[in-house]
């Protein structure tokens, strides 16, 4: 009798915690990864680990000097108003274009421009995002960018996590 209660109770405390240990993110977003949440994923992917605190350090100060080379290059954009993030959030956002997308993300895993393609990446959220969607960047961590012509239009994420998103 005793057993039966314990193996009763382990499978419902197996049930309510497989449950809660796995879950989806499926957004549409006007704010995406930062240029350390992209690193931080493909470091993981490439060295099978989390990056140190002398890894990350390291990261930052390569950002930075990337960053303050980019704005001397591009006055134009040293002078706008998304200045501040790329100097100090380093967060991709709609209306930025592929130059400062790639100066903090980098390449993207995959690029397309096959509609087909694009509707399986946006998921439930095609209908609101094809009119602007005529080329898509996936990166780390679920996050497909849409551009039309060089400015990003829409952002969608897609991630099955275990516990830790």
């Amino acid at each position: 009798m005793r057993a039966s209660r314990l193996v009763a109770f382990g499978l419902v405390l197996g049930l309510l915690l497989g449950g809660c240990a796995a879950f989806t993110i499926d957004q549409r977003a006007s704010e995406g990864p930062t240029a350390t949440d992209v690193w931080k994923e493909r470091f993981k992917l490439a060295n099978g680990r989390s990056p140190t605190f002398t890894d990350t350090l390291g990261f930052e100060e390569e950002i930075d000097e990337q960053v303050r080379e980019f704005l001397r290059k591009n006055p134009e954009v040293a002078n706008s108003y998304g200045a501040a993030n790329l100097r100090l959030i380093r967060q991709v956002t709609v209306g930025m274009t592929k130059g400062e997308i790639t100066l903090l993300l980098g390449k993207p895993q995959e690029l397309t421009v096959d509609a087909a393609r694009m509707e399986a990446l946006a998921r439930r959220w095609w209908s609101v995002v094809k009119p602007n969607a005529k080329e898509a960047w996936v990166y780390p961590g679920g996050w497909t960018l849409y551009f039309d012509g060089n400015a990003l239009t829409e952002m969608t994420r897609y991630h099955r996590a275990f516990l830790h998103p």
